[in-house]
């Protein structure tokens, strides 16, 4: 019987010992080996199992883009604990509930999440303590210097088996609250290998990643590491800095959602700039123009790759590769879709009964795959909804052609995707019936030149009470990241109604006027 441990302690331990002395990050201006990683992170493991994290232990990363987010990754990683990670675009109500509903009894914090942390913590919730990042100590919260001070730097000796619980991720929920993804070390080790696979990530690769790290760049950060690679983390995403290390330090590959590959081509444009080094540009999470993609293979050739992916299923379910990249006429067709399924992957197309679609007729996607979650923290009519005789239902609409190629339609779920960050209707619809004055509302994603979606709210007033749309900004500032709040307001008489008697949100997206 072959016993070898499929967990992502044992994965990435190898990797940490062949590449020692290369380096492996460069973040806040200092470059850190891989033998100092592993130190750093081996000696925030000691102080974890201190404070009595284990494997399965549930341990929040609160952290912006940063040296000591890889640390902190690192250091839970060799526990075997369950990783809740939180970006820190999320509101303070968005991150206490994912605090508290994910039981976790430590977080690790930088300077944007602290307050929900604290917050947290004097509720007397399953927090125990705050290990924070450039915040002074009180009750319960320890200094990141001081809790790595004194710690050994050899590794902690910890059981982990392929069932524990390795990450408990946040995605958006139809009920308006963010459901707990759980995947075990085994799925997540399979997932990372798939990773390695299908990235197409080298030893050699200078990777730069400005997106948060509790998403998908995270799973991309620790597929680089195992690879060996050189990692730039950017604390957030600017064109002018991602070309200048483009054309200074040779960077070779980029993870970007299209608004952002939209900005870096129209800084590209003034000219100036070095970009050989380019070999990819991995992008996802959102439909991208077929002219802006044709100007970007004009001007970076044949280097993009698309992805599609779930955090239940995370990033690779099917992939749109390099060479299918292209604009000839026998071809084009595909870059409407986001690629065949990847290697440890099958994908269907079903009607709502679960019976398969002929090739070329819409349905929802259905997959199969080696690393799909295990179901919802705390869940169990959620998973059985979405999880059904070993498939993931996605909540996506689409269809496959006759070389399995997916093309996406809509979302049954009633997802927008605005910038790459997913925002569910429900959600926003929740607060903004919260304010006075609001009768009904419905939330639509509508097409915007930036975005690719924005979040439009539309109203129907109150009749008792005047609608004051500055007080339903001020609401959402209070309880929706900045990426969920609605970028408009329109007031309407009533809502359009199909003829099942839900709201027609086709409807109110065909009427909506543009941007002007």
């Amino acid at each position: 019987m072959n016993d070898f441990p499929l967990d992502l302690r044992s994965l990435m331990a190898g990797a940490m010992r062949k590449y020692a002395d290369r380096p492996a990050v460069v973040a806040d201006g200092r470059t850190w080996t891989y033998s100092e990683l592993e130190e750093a992170a081996n000696q925030l493991a000691h102080a974890l199992v201190e404070l009595g994290v284990a494997a399965s232990t549930p341990v929040a990363l609160m952290m912006s883009n940063s040296a000591e987010y890889v640390v902190a990754d690192l250091a839970v990683l060799k526990l075997g604990a369950a990783k809740v990670p939180l970006n820190d675009m999320l509101s303070q109500d968005e991150a206490c509930y994912i605090l508290r509903d994910s039981e976790a009894v430590v977080a690790l914090t930088t300077p944007s999440q602290i307050d929900a942390a604290l917050a947290v913590l004097e509720a007397e919730a399953d927090l125990r303590t705050v290990i924070a990042v450039g915040s002074p100590e009180s009750d319960g919260v320890l200094a990141w210097e001081r809790a790595l001070a004194g710690r050994p730097s050899t590794a902690p000796a910890v059981e982990i088996s392929p069932s524990d619980v390795g990450v408990v991720m946040y995605t958006g929920g139809t009920t308006g609250r963010p459901k707990g993804v759980v995947h075990r070390q085994r799925q997540l080790a399979l997932n990372l290998l798939a990773h390695r696979i299908e990235t197409e990530i080298r030893s050699d690769e200078r990777l730069l990643l400005s997106s948060p790290l509790p998403h998908s760049a995270g799973f991309l950060l620790q597929t680089a590491l195992t690879a060996g690679a050189l990692t730039y983390v950017e604390k957030g995403f600017d064109a002018r800095k991602v070309l200048e290390a483009i054309h200074m330090h040779g960077v070779s590959y980029l993870f970007m959602v299209p608004t952002m590959i939209y900005r870096l081509l129209d800084e590209a444009a003034r000219g100036g700039w070095d970009h050989s080094s380019l070999r990819t540009i991995l992008y996802g999470a959102a439909p991208i123009s077929p002219e802006r993609l044709a100007e970007g293979l004009d001007r970076f050739g044949p280097v993009f790759m698309q992805l599609y992916g779930q955090s239940e299923a995370p990033n690779f379910i099917t992939r749109l590769p390099r060479e299918a990249h292209v604009t000839d006429s026998a071809h084009a067709q595909r870059l409407r879709s986001c690629g065949q399924p990847t290697a440890m992957c099958e994908v269907r197309i079903v009607d709502e009964e679960g019976r398969d679609c002929p090739v070329g007729t819409e349905g929802e996607v259905v997959a199969r795959t080696a690393f799909t979650m295990t179901g919802y923290h705390r869940l169990p009519d959620a998973t059985a909804k979405t999880l059904r005789d070993g498939w993931l239902y996605t909540g996506d609409i689409g269809y496959l052609d006759e070389e399995s190629y997916l093309y996406l339609l809509d979302r049954k779920n009633d997802m927008i995707i605005s910038g790459g960050m997913n925002v569910y209707c429900s959600e926003v619809e929740a607060a903004v019936r919260e304010v006075s004055g609001v009768g009904q509302v419905a939330v639509v994603g509508v097409p915007h030149p930036d975005w690719g979606e924005a979040v439009v709210a539309f109203i129907v007033p109150d009749t008792d009470t005047p609608l004051d749309e500055e007080s339903v900004r001020a609401h959402c500032r209070g309880k929706l990241s900045a990426y969920k709040r609605p970028k408009a307001i329109s007031q309407v008489e009533a809502l359009p109604l199909t003829a099942y008697g839900k709201v027609d949100k086709l409807a109110l997206r065909a009427a909506w006027p543009g941007w002007g």
